[in-house]
């Protein structure tokens, strides 16, 4: 493997993994907003 195809593919899951933390950052900041639970389902 080539270096350039291995900068690419740590690249390519440091952009994966961004993208999923992104996601369930705007999904907590949207729970605390709208009160619900973060994994749905209900506590109480």
């Amino acid at each position: 493997m080539r270096l350039t195809q291995k900068r690419l593919l740590i690249l390519a899951i440091i952009a994966v993994i961004g993208f999923v933390l992104g996601r369930l950052a705007v999904r907590g900041v949207l729970n605390l907003l709208l009160g619900g639970t973060l994994f749905g389902g209900n506590f109480l």
